[in-house]
């Protein structure tokens, strides 16, 4: 237990204390995409009556609104700004170089690079849960972000999972493709209509090097089985995917310009494709949510084995004997605005 407290660190002692009160040592060619309204689109008066899945407020035009509600996603241009970005490149350098090391963070490698690149951004193609990281966190804080976010969350916004991606220049064996899925599926809050990922390309991002691909409109269907593709040599720890995807429904690839973010709802099936060029092709991301959504019992759903896997990998990670799925999502969430309610 203390040496669990330890390794994540003390930056917020009261949050830390509360999660580790919980830990018991004894049980331990695709359809080009339809133009998108931009952040030049404001409206100034709010709506009300119709929309299930954005909140009234001064942000977002009835243009963007009505998209929103009948496509789940919503992509503004050029939202966040080039100096933010190159502050975010270079703290994932250090982190890659391992200069610092943010406590709680989980880094995804291709070990197969490893003898070859060393350690370095050409190794690693993911840092997630990077809550702890304050320049990364930054992010999160984002007042341009969050204006968007509170459409979606209100007032009170969580940070609930935070990643930064460096899609690698992929192999034959598309090791970096990530199966069509909806991210509800990792999630044990709800409601999902409070819940919102931003999504923002830290460069161009597009069909060549593996941008965003989504169907439209599937944020209003129910969150459906999800487990690992049948794909030999495939599939990355935890990178579930629909196991029956509906070929029949159009996919849109979001090409993006660096600055530009995209938000979607956690029902959107979506997924992205491997990187065909010899760059690399980053973003950052946070899932948002209300603080006043609450948790959920997964046991007896289609969530429940992807609990038992988040477990062990955590256990074996901190050298937990248990740890309950809630008390992981405490960890990851933080408070970016607002009151800390539920969640």
């Amino acid at each position: 237990m203390e040496r669990l407290g330890e390794r994540l660190g003390e930056r917020s002692a009261a949050r830390l204390d509360a999660i580790l009160r919980h830990l018991s040592p004894r049980l331990a060619a695709a359809p080009a995409p339809i133009s998108n309204p931009t952040s030049a689109q404001v409206s100034v008066a709010p709506h009300s009556g119709k929309f299930c899945y954005t909140l009234d407020n001064a942000v977002l035009s009835r243009e963007q609104r009505q998209f929103y509600e009948d496509n789940g996603y919503l992509l503004i241009r050029n939202l966040v700004s080039d100096q933010d970005i190159e502050r975010f490149r270079k703290e994932f350098t250090r982190i890659c170089r391992r200069e610092v090391k943010p406590p709680g963070v989980m880094i995804m490698k291709d070990e197969s690079r490893k003898s070859e690149f060393g350690q370095s951004e050409s190794v690693v193609n993911k840092v997630q849960d990077f809550q702890e990281d304050e320049e990364l966190f930054r992010y999160c804080t984002l007042p341009e972000v969050l204006k968007y976010v509170e459409c979606f969350t209100g007032p009170n916004i969580m940070a609930m999972h935070t990643m930064l991606i460096n899609k690698l220049p992929d192999s034959a064996q598309q090791t970096f493709l990530h199966p069509m899925h909806q991210d509800l599926h990792y999630f044990p809050f709800r409601p999902a209509s409070r819940i919102v990922c931003a999504w923002t390309a830290m460069e161009r991002a597009h069909q060549d090097n593996g941008c965003l691909v989504v169907q439209p409109g599937t944020h209003r269907t129910a969150l459906k089985p999800h487990g690992y593709p049948q794909w030999e040599g495939k599939t990355n720890k935890l990178f579930h995917g629909l196991l029956d995807e509906d070929e029949k429904i159009p996919k849109v690839h979001l090409v993006m310009e660096k600055g530009d973010t995209v938000f979607f709802h956690p029902l959107l099936i979506h997924g992205s494709g491997i990187n065909r060029t010899s760059g690399f092709r980053k973003s950052i991301s946070c899932h948002f949510a209300s603080s006043e959504c609450h948790y959920i019992d997964v046991k007896n759903t289609t969530q429940e084995h992807l609990e038992k896997e988040l477990q062990e990998m955590v256990c074996k990670k901190y050298d937990a004997t248990n740890v309950e799925l809630k008390d992981i999502w405490n960890f990851r969430a933080r408070l970016v605005q607002g009151e800390r309610i539920n969640l």
